[in-house]
C-alpha cells in the first residue's frame, strides 16, 4: 500500500509540474509549489524501502511503547501527524485500489520522566553493547560503541557544527542553548536508525546519535544529532563501562524529545521565566 501512495504522489507532482509549467492560467506556480511540497513530505514519510521512514527505528530492541507502535503499524507517524487533506488523499488513493484498510490508532502519550528499566533490558546491561547493527550493513567501528559525558557548552558546539556543515540533524538554535541545564551532564551515543546507517556514498559520512539531554527544570529528554567520527572519537571518555550501557538504555527508553518539553514549556517561556529572549522580540539570548 504505502509503495502505492509513494508511485500516485510522484505521478501527481509530475503532473503538477507539467500544469503550471504549460497551463498557468488553469494553475498558477503557487498553487502548484503549495500541492507539490504537501505530496513530497507525505511520500517521504512513507514507510518504503531505504527512505526515511517518518522516525521509525526499525531496531531490533524493546524500544519505547511508541516504537513499538509504529513498529507494528508501519503508517502509524504518517497517520498520526497528517491533517485533514492529507488523510483524505490517503483514503482516495487505498479506495481506488480496493483495499480493506483500517487507519492505526493513536500514538501512545509520551511518558514524562526517566523510564525505569525493564527486566530484559536490566540483563541486557550484561549482554553487551545495545546498538545493532542492521542486516547488510558494515557495523560501527569500536570507537563508535561508547556513550560519553558532556557539559552544555560542549553539546550546543556539537549543534553549530552540525548547523555549520548542514549535516541535517543539529543547528544552532539559541533556544535550545538557553533552556539546557547549565550544569548538566548530558550524554551522547552513536545510535543510528536503519535509514540513517553511516554510508559516504549516499553521503552520510556522519554518525546519527541520540543525545540525553538535561533541561533547566531537570527533566531528561531525548533528542538526535548528527556528529562527524572525528568530532565524537576526540571527545572524553569519563563514564565508566556499566554505567553507560544503563544510561544508554535509559537514553534509548525515554519517550519525551526537546519538541515535547518545548511546548509544554512555552507557557512559561520568556525574560522573566527562564531567560530567554527570542530573535524577533530584540535583544540577544541568554
Amino acid at each position: 500500500m504505502a509503495a502505492h501512495l509513494a508511485i500516485q504522489a510522484f505521478i501527481e507532482i509530475r503532473s503538477l509540474a507539467g500544469r503550471a509549467r504549460r497551463s498557468p492560467e488553469e494553475v498558477s506556480s503557487a498553487e502548484a509549489l503549495d500541492r507539490i511540497r504537501l505530496l513530497a513530505d507525505l511520500g517521504h514519510n512513507l514507510p518504503v524501502g531505504d527512505a526515511p521512514r517518518a522516525r521509525r527505528p526499525a531496531r531490533r530492541k524493546p524500544g519505547s511503547r511508541r516504537e513499538r507502535a509504529m513498529r507494528e503499524r508501519p503508517m502509524s507517524w504518517l497517520w498520526n501527524t497528517a491533517g485533514p487533506e492529507k488523510r483524505a488523499w490517503i483514503l482516495s488513493h487505498v479506495e481506488e485500489i480496493g483495499l480493506q484498510w483500517t487507519p492505526p490508532p493513536p500514538l501512545p502519550t509520551p511518558r514524562k520522566g526517566v523510564p525505569p528499566l525493564s527486566t530484559r533490558q536490566r540483563i541486557g546491561l550484561l549482554a553487551g553493547w545495545p546498538v545493532n547493527t542492521p542486516s547488510g550493513r558494515q557495523p560501527l567501528p569500536r570507537e563508535a560503541r561508547v556513550l560519553k559525558a558532556l557539559d552544555s557548552d560542549a553539546i550546543f558546539a556539537l549543534h553549530e557544527e552540525a548547523g555549520r556543515l548542514r549535516l541535517g540533524l543539529g543547528g544552532s538554535s539559541p533556544w535550545l542553548q538557553a533552556h539546557l541545564d547549565p550544569s548538566g551532564p548530558h550524554y551522547l551515543l552513536p545510535d543510528p536508525a536503519d535509514y540513517y546507517w553511516p554510508n559516504p556514498e549516499a553521503g552520510r559520512p556522519w554518525w546519527q546519535c541520540r543525545v540525553l539531554l538535561t533541561m533547566i527544570d531537570g527533566e531528561q529528554v531525548s533528542s538526535m544529532l548528527a556528529v562527524l567520527p572525528e568530532t565524537f572519537a576526540a571527545l572524553p571518555s569519563t563514564v565508566p563501562r556499566f554505567r553507560q550501557r544503563r544510561l544508554a538504555h535509559i537514553a534509548r527508553a525515554t519517550e519525551r524529545d526537546t519538541g515535547l518539553w518545548g511546548r509544554d514549556h512555552k507557557t512559561h517561556c520568556g525574560p522573566k521565566q527562564c531567560g530567554y529572549v527570542p530573535a524577533d522580540e530584540g535583544g540577544p539570548s541568554t
